[in-house]
């Protein structure tokens, strides 16, 4: 079972009191709407009318509350049982415009609905594609994951439209005011303030985009005007297919696969105090439900659904992980499809607001990303697999038509940075491991000083296999112990072999020496008995040995003896 880490107020299990379940709720649900950009990028590119738009951003509403819901069940096949929204995923943009170029929304929602079906067959074999999802990798994708909000995030901080659209002064103090308030009562805040540090941070920016004239009152008027309660319009809803989009499609649907598979692992890191590898079954359920999400979207007429990162950076930021939120979010969500007076106090947040409180979000979600690749030990194959992924990821962001003439069959690789960093990252590990062996042995003599050797051997092992470092560390010393333990049972000058052997699972030693069995016991001797008696010693370096170990056994063939140290992984 997990272990509830001490930053969380309110662990994945906990049942928040209704009132906070519905101000967190709330919080995630500012950050959905943004979501509401893409659906009107896609939607203006075709020169679909306002009405059109807003019947659109219902249908987001409702599938996107429901998709949530579908996430956080933790029983049966379907969903992983973490806080994890479902929004509209910026990855089907291009696709996007490209089928309602072809055959407007009826091919949209049609593509939508195949990427989902992709993403549910992708779901039940995820689970044998550990060597494809080591820590490394989903590092890497969940890093550009963030990274990939970066220029939006700032042109939203700036209040501006484009990089060449001037910036004014009353913009950037909306946007301060905004990430001072959410940082301040995140590091500052005592007991459950923290809980509510986004939403007070948004209303403040609301407040001063007042104060500086950033909302204006011709915004706050569409407030007052909107009608309290709507029914949603499903006359736009058809279908269409097109084989060729197929092979574009699935590459999309991959690269937003694998982020949900970096969100997901995210989850369960912020959620145990022990992680130490992603739960692949796990992952499996929550990518389920994922696909399911993309089929609600596309049979109720939205865009491609995909888990929101964000939302697992402001359940680290506010320390509130529960699954009961979730269905409070869902419910909220649903509601506001059929309450546009609402939705309108969302649809009007100033763009600064919403960037102070992404640049909030980022960083932790970068910090996760950083620290899931640094769990493991790191050589220079590994230095490549991350560098180069990240470094050419970002030169789409940086460099926005660099790839424009490239073949029409590598554009959706191309599409986005998040994308580049993925199948570079899949792809590079893939290559990198070419040569690794999962089997080495090493030779000593008993009594020769051997400690810098073994650190040596192991150091270079671990970073070769990508093992988490603490597992390393603590073979390393039970080998040092037990060189000792020979020793000072008198067997000084016998050759030790030792064969280490690795999977992502279990780390096994395997020893075998000509001479008796080294004893190991489960309580530490007696110090006072080290004095005077010899075998003492020997006795506390098995001691040792056995601590360090998470399981030891001890064979006997002929005149050798064999001692198998396993370490969990």
């Amino acid at each position: 079972m997990a272990k509830k880490p001490s930053n969380l107020l309110y662990g994945v299990d906990d049942r928040p009191p209704a009132g906070v379940c519905v101000v967190l709720a709330l919080q995630h649900i500012f950050f959905l709407t943004g979501g509401f950009i893409v659906v009107a990028i896609v939607m203006g590119e075709m020169g679909c009318s306002p009405e059109l738009i807003r019947n659109v951003v219902s249908m987001t509403m409702i599938a996107g509350g429901i998709a949530t819901i579908l996430q956080a069940l933790n029983r049966g096949p379907v969903g992983s049982g973490y806080l994890c929204t479902e929004g509209t995923d910026p990855s089907f943009l291009s696709i996007s415009i490209l089928a309602g170029s072809v055959g407007g929304l009826p091919l949209i929602f049609g593509m939508t609905v195949v990427s989902g079906v992709i993403e549910c067959l992708l779901s039940r074999v995820i689970h044998r594609l550990r060597v494809i999802f080591p820590p490394d990798v989903t590092g890497v994708v969940l890093t550009m994951v963030g990274l990939n909000i970066v220029p939006i995030m700032i042109l939203d901080f700036m209040g501006v439209e484009n990089s060449s659209s001037p910036v004014e002064a009353a913009n950037v103090l909306v946007g301060v005011v905004t990430l001072a308030i959410m940082a301040g009562m995140s590091v500052w805040g005592k007991g459950k303030l923290r809980l509510y540090s986004v939403i007070v941070g948004i209303a403040g920016g609301y407040a001063a985009s007042i104060l500086f004239g950033v909302l204006t009152p011709g915004q706050m008027r569409e407030v007052a005007e909107a009608p309290l309660v709507s029914l949603p319009d499903f006359s736009h809803i058809s279908y269409s297919f097109d084989p060729v989009l197929i092979i574009p499609m699935a590459i999309v649907t991959l690269a937003s696969t694998l982020k949900s598979v970096a969100s997901l692992t995210m989850c369960q890191k912020v959620n145990d105090a022990d992680w130490v590898r992603p739960d692949l079954v796990n992952i499996g359920r929550g990518t389920l439900a994922d696909g399911l999400a993309s089929i609600v979207g596309g049979g109720l007429g939205a865009l491609g659904k995909s888990l929101y990162a964000a939302s697992v950076g402001l359940t680290v930021a506010t320390g509130a992980t529960s699954r009961v939120i979730a269905w409070y979010i869902g419910a909220i969500f649903i509601a506001l499809a059929f309450l546009p007076k609402l939705a309108a106090v969302f649809s009007i947040m100033p763009k600064p607001v919403m960037g102070g409180a992404m640049v909030y979000m980022v960083a932790f979600m970068v910090i996760s990303g950083i620290q899931m690749m640094t769990s493991r030990m790191i050589d220079n194959r590994k230095t490549f697999v991350i560098a180069v992924s990240l470094m050419f990821g970002m030169s789409v962001d940086i460099f926005p038509n660099l790839y424009r003439h490239a073949h029409s069959w590598l554009g959706p690789f191309l599409s986005s940075s998040l994308t580049v960093t993925t199948v570079l990252a899949i792809g590079l590990n893939l290559i990198m491991r070419i040569g690794i062996s999962r089997r080495a042995i090493l030779k000593l003599i008993s009594g020769e000083h051997s400690s810098d050797t073994i650190f040596r051997f192991m150091e270079d092992l671990g970073a070769g296999w990508g093992a988490r470092k603490d597992v390393v560390h603590r073979a390393v010393a039970a080998m040092n112990e037990f060189a000792e333990a020979i020793v000072h049972c008198g067997m000084e000058g016998r050759e030790i072999v030792l064969k280490a052997i690795f999977d992502e699972l279990s780390l096994n030693i395997r020893i075998t020496y000509e001479g008796p069995p080294v004893e190991f016991p489960e309580e530490r001797p007696d110090m006072a008995a080290i004095v005077d008696d010899p075998g003492a010693l020997a006795r506390m370096s098995g001691f040792l040995v056995r601590h360090y170990t998470d399981r030891i056994n001890v064979s006997r063939e002929d005149d050798r003896t064999r001692v198998d140290l396993h370490f969990d992984h």
